[in-house]
C-alpha cells in the first residue's frame, strides 16, 4: 500500500475533524479520491458558524492551507509590473497575492459566504484564510452590535480590517459594496467611489502600503463591470494624488477576461 503524503494525512485528519464538529453531518460518507475530500473539507468549513476549535485541530488546518497556498502559487509585488503611478493590473485568484492588504467583498453580516463551494471571493478568502478569520469577524461584529444595538449590520463602504490568517497577505479588507437594484443612481456610484477611498483612507491609518482591490459590487450585486472600473481607478487615481508617498502599489484584481479588458484600457 503507497503511504500517503503528510498532506494527504492532515486532509484526512481534518475531514474526521469537521465531520465530527459539524454533528449533523458526522456521519457523512468521506469520498476516496483526494479532490472530493478538498471540497468536503471546503463545505464543512463554508457552513460552519464561529465557535471554538480545539487547539490541535487548528495547527493542522494551519499546516494545510500553508501548504495549499505553496502549491496554488503565491504572487509577490514584484511578480506584477506596475503599468503607471503604482497602478498594476493582475487577473488570477485573490487568495494567491502577497500584499499588505486583499479586499474582501462582503455582505452587511460580515461573517463570509456560507454557501458550500460557492465561488464569490468572499467564500474564497474565508476558506484559505481559515475559520479564524470568521471568528474574528464575529468578533468584530458583536463588539459593533455591543454599541449599536443587536440589529446592527455593516453599513455600505465602511471596510473592516482583520488579520489574513493563512494568506499570503497580511491583512484583510472587508467592505460590503452598493446593491444595485433596478438602475444606476449617482449615490449608488458615489457610494461605490467610498468603498475605494475608505479603503485606501484604513491603509493610510494602518501603515499598509500595497493593496489589492477586487471588483467590488459587481456581479451578484449588479454594479455594470465597466462603470464600477472607471469609478475604480478615477478614485484611487484622485487619492493617490492627495495622498504622496503614503500607499506604494494599488493592484486591481479582475477574475473575468471583461474586466481585465476594462481596467487595462483605463490604466494603460
Amino acid at each position: 500500500m503507497e503511504e500517503r503524503t503528510a498532506q494527504e494525512q492532515r486532509l484526512d485528519f481534518l475531514v474526521e475533524a469537521f465531520k465530527a464538529d459539524s454533528g449533523e453531518y458526522q456521519d457523512l460518507k468521506t469520498p476516496d479520491d483526494t479532490e472530493g475530500k478538498r471540497r468536503l473539507l471546503r463545505s464543512l468549513m463554508n457552513i460552519r458558524m464561529p465557535r471554538k476549535m480545539p487547539d490541535d485541530v487548528l495547527r493542522v488546518q494551519d499546516e494545510y492551507l500553508a501548504e495549499r497556498a505553496r502549491e496554488k502559487g503565491i504572487v509577490t509585488l514584484s511578480d506584477i509590473p506596475v503599468i503607471r503611478d503604482g497602478l498594476s493590473l493582475w487577473q488570477g485568484d485573490i487568495t494567491r497575492l502577497a500584499a499588505d492588504a486583499i479586499v474582501n467583498a462582503a455582505n452587511s453580516q460580515m461573517l463570509g459566504c456560507f454557501v458550500p463551494m460557492h465561488t464569490c471571493i468572499d467564500n474564497c478568502i474565508h476558506t484559505f484564510a481559515g475559520i479564524q478569520l470568521r471568528a474574528e469577524c464575529s468578533r468584530q461584529m458583536n463588539q459593533l452590535r455591543i454599541r449599536y444595538g443587536r440589529d446592527y449590520e455593516q453599513p455600505t463602504a465602511v471596510p473592516m480590517l482583520t488579520d489574513a490568517y493563512n494568506l499570503p497577505a497580511k491583512k484583510v479588507i472587508h467592505i460590503v459594496g452598493p446593491i444595485v437594484p433596478y438602475r444606476l443612481t449617482p449615490a449608488l456610484e458615489k457610494d461605490l467611489a467610498d468603498c475605494y477611498r475608505n479603503t485606501l483612507e484604513l491603509c493610510r491609518e494602518n501603515a499598509l502600503r500595497s493593496v489589492a482591490f477586487c471588483c467590488i459590487s459587481t456581479g451578484v450585486f449588479h454594479f455594470p463591470n465597466q462603470r464600477a472600473a472607471e469609478i475604480a481607478v478615477r478614485t484611487v487615481e484622485d487619492w493617490l494624488a492627495d495622498h504622496p508617498g503614503t500607499v506604494d502599489r494599488v493592484i486591481f484584481n479582475v477574475f473575468k477576461d471583461e474586466d481585465r479588458e476594462y481596467y487595462e484600457e483605463l490604466i494603460r
